[in-house]
């Protein structure tokens, strides 16, 4: 990289790639009294799509149910950014597709989860915030584990 070449990091679309959401036992559902127990999962994945531009897709699950097998809702999002990103060394590009462009990208997942749950009749608390950069880090610690020990690159 020469020196008078600046990084360069411009999101350029944000969007939603997928979103579903199921209600499976409405309308029954509605009518009872217990506060279900909300399940997270996410996801996150990078792909370069061009010279210099990556599509980051962060994908939220959540899953509700009321008892051990009664599924009061189900809403998965993927939501999904174009980000340019230049001039950065290639050792440095996958925490910034990871940690800082899923930061990006989730409070759009969030009021996408938080709108869809609401549209389908049902009540959520607001996604808590995520620590992106030590999910990071739990899944570099857990692949170097898998690999012996050995500093190994996510893919």
């Amino acid at each position: 990289m020469e020196q008078n070449e600046q990084p360069v990091f411009n999101i350029e679309k944000l969007y939603i790639k997928d979103l579903s959401l199921e209600v499976p036992n409405a309308p029954a559902i509605f009518l009872e009294q217990e506060a279900p127990t909300v399940g997270i999962e996410l996801g996150t994945t990078a792909t370069q799509v061009g010279d210099g531009f990556y599509e980051v897709a962060l994908t939220v699950t959540v899953n509700a149910k009321i008892g051990e097998d009664k599924v009061a809702f189900l809403v998965e999002a993927v939501q999904a950014g174009i980000f340019q990103i230049r001039n950065i060394p290639e050792g440095d590009i996958e925490p910034v597709l990871m940690i800082g462009c899923a930061n990006i990208l989730f409070p759009y997942a969030r009021e996408t989860i938080s709108d869809a749950v609401a549209r389908g009749g049902m009540h959520m608390a607001p996604l808590a915030p995520v620590n992106f950069e030590g999910l990071y880090a739990a899944r570099q610690q857990e692949l170097a584990q898998q690999q012996g020990g050995a500093d190994v690159p996510v893919q």
